[in-house]
């Protein structure tokens, strides 16, 4: 069974490997990058389940391979649940994880310990000639002070999971998977999957 991931994302596609194998689901996911190249659509959904969904819709629709994609980002209490669906764009629409961060920190350096809370969202979307499905992941934190860690990638240097004193870029892949985001949508799609196959 191939399963294309609606994503250019080396490291997602690795993250999203990774988490399906422990789960024993049996597929071979491959990115945007294995596929012929296909206009992206434009992400403009008010929410991160319109992004999802906009984006497996093209990857099916483009290939006929059942599609799994997923938006997620950052919710910062103190800025209203902000980046949010803008997570990815935050510092501009050209700008890279480092802008984004960076932005993100100098936006909460002067909040108090007890007001950075934080979480992490991913919802996933599936499409396949069967249907369609959608599932959400949602990990609780904090922000750190200063980034910290040499894994992961985007805000992970900046979050604190809830019950951790360390950022998950600080967590080893396994630690990460076992409490992301992106882990508990991909756990929470798993059993679409073998919809898929049968």
């Amino acid at each position: 069974m191939t399963i294309l991931l609606a994503s250019g994302s080396a490291h997602k596609v690795a993250e999203v490997r990774r988490i399906l194998e422990t789960a024993g689901v049996t597929a071979d996911i491959v990115g945007l990058g294995d596929v012929s190249p296909y206009p992206e659509p434009v992400e403009d959904g008010a929410t991160f389940e319109d992004n999802a969904l906009i984006k497996a819709r093209a990857g099916f629709a483009v290939t006929g391979l059942p599609t799994l994609a997923d938006d997620s980002g950052i919710e910062v209490d103190v800025l209203n649940r902000m980046p949010g669906v803008r997570s990815a764009r935050w510092a501009g629409g050209h700008a890279d994880d480092q802008a984004n961060l960076d932005l993100l920190v100098r936006q909460v350096a002067d909040v108090a310990a007890e007001r950075r809370g934080a979480r992490f969202v991913c919802t996933m979307a599936l499409v396949w000639s069967g249907g369609e499905r959608v599932v959400r992941g949602v990990v609780e934190g904090s922000l750190a002070t200063a980034p910290r860690g040499e894994r992961g990638f985007g805000y992970d240097p900046l979050f604190v999971p809830r019950g951790e004193t360390r950022t998950t870029a600080e967590l080893s892949d396994t630690e990460k998977d076992a409490i992301s985001h992106r882990g508990r949508a991909v756990r929470a799609m798993a059993p679409y999957l073998t919809e898929v196959g049968e």
